[in-house]
């Protein structure tokens, strides 16, 4: 029986080819070997470009961020959920001095009125927000108010850090709670003393930030690293061709303005935080308590270690008897007379087991779990682990 020939490339026909030589076979291994080379460097370089990130992932230019701001408003038009002005004396002062700049004198008459609620207005600036450009607020109340929903916010400045006006706030409040209460029961779904304004404020004062002057650039990392900063400046520097990124400390990366972007280090930022390098990361096991919740590093190795887990249950059981005189008898008394009972047990199918040297995380794992324990003892585990000094990372306690 014959077997099927693969037509190779370039017309070469296996049916109508001369005798095979040395040197065509030598043509043809050639020729397999250099399409399997390409193919394994095609496909080193996808296993590195999935491990890697871009570099406006892993950090940020300085100067390219976002400011808080905050202001103190009333909220009007409630039906009835407002604040209580005999207790809340704060609100019924600001109603006041609002009313008097608007005209109206209130001082001499009682003025007790229940739609009003005192709230904290908070806003987030973007980068170079101009004058005119709306930005959303989220208001909160302050005081006794139960509700904030129908309330509308009256005109209320937004400061900064520095005391400034930045940006006017005013506009319905939208409110993602509810409340409802009865004679005899009451419901509550979300928070209704908060809610949001979309587009509620706008931008008074520009943030006095201009990066066409700009010389330099600071890159800041999210999670500041020696290795990683050093692997952003070496991929800077291989990309502009010239040394005019290094790194300054694990946080900051210095990029000076190179040869051929004179006045422009847009285009310098706009290209490097297309790079893409690979972030480095310390060891670290960070676990919480109080949900159970434990998350391990990818580089978390261990010693060789000894471990073994028991459970031991205590049960006291409590069975009160009850000791009363006989029928038709005229003397003695009922008396309860307690019975407890102790039960210890003891699971003794826990053995000890070794974790070998230099484990990984998913054998660290697949070990913790083939010793049936859950998070909770997990933790106790993880933690006299670290105690023996045997586990080689950092553990962090939130």
């Amino acid at each position: 029986m014959r077997l099927p020939f693969m037509r190779l490339p370039f017309g070469f026909d296996h049916d109508t080819a001369p005798a095979p030589t040395l040197s065509g076979a030598l043509d043809r291994v050639w020729f397999f070997g250099i399409h399997i080379f390409m193919a394994a460097v095609f496909l080193l370089a996808a296993t590195q470009a999935q491990a890697a990130s871009r570099v406006k992932d892993v950090a940020a230019f300085e100067g390219v961020r976002e400011n808080i701001l905050v202001g103190y408003g009333l909220v009007v038009g409630l039906k009835s959920t407002g604040d209580d002005l005999k207790k809340i004396a704060a609100t019924k002062e600001s109603l006041t001095g609002m009313l008097e700049r608007l005209g109206v004198n209130t001082r001499d008459g009682k003025m007790e009125p229940k739609n009003v609620a005192a709230v904290i207005v908070t806003a987030t600036i973007p980068p170079f927000s101009r004058q005119g450009s709306r930005i959303d607020v989220q208001v909160s109340s302050i005081g006794s108010a139960s509700s904030l929903q129908g309330g509308v916010l009256a005109v209320t400045p937004l400061m900064g850090a520095d005391g400034e006006v930045y940006a006017v706030s005013q506009g319905s409040v939208q409110v993602g709670g509810f409340s409802a209460e009865g004679a005899g029961a009451s419901i509550q779904r979300g928070v209704p003393t908060s809610g949001r304004i979309p587009s509620g404020a706008i931008v008074e004062r520009e943030i006095d930030f201009s990066l066409g002057n700009m010389r330099q650039a600071h890159l800041s990392l999210r999670n500041p690293d020696l290795t990683t900063a050093r692997r952003i400046a070496q991929a800077v520097n291989a990309f502009l061709g010239t040394t005019a990124s290094a790194p300054v400390d694990p946080g900051t990366v210095v990029v000076s303005l190179p040869e051929g972007y004179e006045g422009n280090i847009v285009d310098v930022m706009t290209d490097i935080e297309q790079l893409q390098v690979e972030p480095d990361q310390t060891a670290r096991v960070v676990i919480d308590e109080n949900t159970g919740v434990i998350v391990i590093g990818q580089d978390v190795r261990i010693s060789t270690v000894a471990v073994a887990q028991g459970n031991l249950t205590i049960k006291v059981t409590e069975t009160p008897q009850v000791s009363q005189p006989s029928p038709f008898s005229e003397t003695g008394e009922t008396t309860v007379v307690p019975r407890t009972e102790i039960t210890v047990e003891e699971d003794k199918d826990r053995k000890l087991s070794v974790v070998d040297d230099g484990v990984s995380l998913q054998e660290l794992v697949n070990g913790l779990n083939a010793l049936g324990v859950g998070p909770r003892d997990m933790i106790s585990i993880l933690q006299a682990i670290k105690a023996a000094g045997a586990l080689q990372a950092e553990i962090e306690v939130m």
